[in-house]
């Protein structure tokens, strides 16, 4: 949103968005490509989490205020990781063939309760998996329902800036250092995890499976080994996908609104050096 003169703070932030049609923007072309024509442009808001299509060189520099949807997808994409959990702990792939083939197969089975869950990024979707699932000494005042051990892996703060630019989290040395029943959830960004390297662990069997929503490339092309690997769970980036996310998107964006237009601090301020 941008603009010269501010709306009256008497009347409710909706009734302000026809005047918006100056600096309303459709990220329908490079941000790069219409960034000129923007000049009274004071806040723009993402309704995603991911910034790496909006953080241009001038936007970086610009006091243009950048706001995201942090929290909006938290619900959803803690569900899926818990729900990753069960597809291993419960063999639900087994489950399945049993069925579809009429053959009453009984096994053994994994109770979560016990197991210990590594959350590398302890943001809002770190803490809401915390939250449903995890008991731990990090979030030892989170009831889970699951009673996981939780560990919040944390990064050295020096590093943290040249990991967001160089996007990788999770490289071949850390699959490597992953327990043969270790399973590998990513509902983050695909280009946080060394692919190559996570698929040859999965092909090889040194580590039990990997659940994955986001890819280094989507829509992932049909000719990666992914697609045939039977200790992957795969999902076309859809695990936020609910009924209602735009519901909460739109109400986070009109919350947001009423902020700026009463003259309030906005939620979800992006520091854009660091791109969260």
């Amino acid at each position: 949103m941008g603009g010269g003169s501010s709306p009256s703070k008497s009347q409710p932030a909706h009734s302000h968005l026809h005047r918006c049609n100056s600096s309303s923007v459709s990220l329908t072309q490079s941000l790069e490509e219409f960034w000129p024509l923007l000049t009274g442009l004071k806040w723009l808001h993402s309704g995603a989490v991911g910034l790496e299509h909006l953080l241009t060189p001038a936007l970086v520099t610009s006091p243009v205020l950048l706001t995201n949807a942090r929290g909006v997808y938290s619900q959803s994409l803690a569900e899926f990781a818990l729900m990753s959990c069960h597809f291993f702990a419960k063999q639900l792939p087994r489950l399945m063939a049993s069925q579809a083939a009429r053959v009453w197969d009984v096994h053994e089975v994994q109770e979560l309760r016990g197991a210990t869950m590594g959350l590398i990024g302890f943001g809002a979707i770190g803490r809401r998996v915390a939250e449903i699932g995890a008991i731990g000494r990090r979030v030892a005042e989170l009831a889970g329902a699951y009673r996981m051990r939780v560990v919040a892996l944390t990064r050295d703060a020096s590093k943290v800036q040249q990991d967001v630019h160089s996007g990788l989290l999770v490289s071949a040395a850390a699959i490597a250092a992953m327990k043969p029943t270790g399973v590998l959830i990513n509902v983050g960004r695909g280009r946080t995890v060394d692919e190559e390297a996570l698929i040859a662990a999965l092909q090889a069997g040194r580590i039990r499976g990997a659940a994955l929503d986001v890819f280094a490339t989507e829509p992932l092309p049909s000719s990666n080994p992914l697609w045939g690997l039977p200790n992957v769970l795969l999902t076309p980036h859809c695990s936020a996908r609910t009924g209602r996310f735009m519901f909460d998107n739109v109400q986070l964006f009109l919350d947001n609104l009423q902020r700026y237009v009463e003259g309030r601090q906005l939620l979800n301020v992006v520091d854009k050096t660091l791109g969260y």
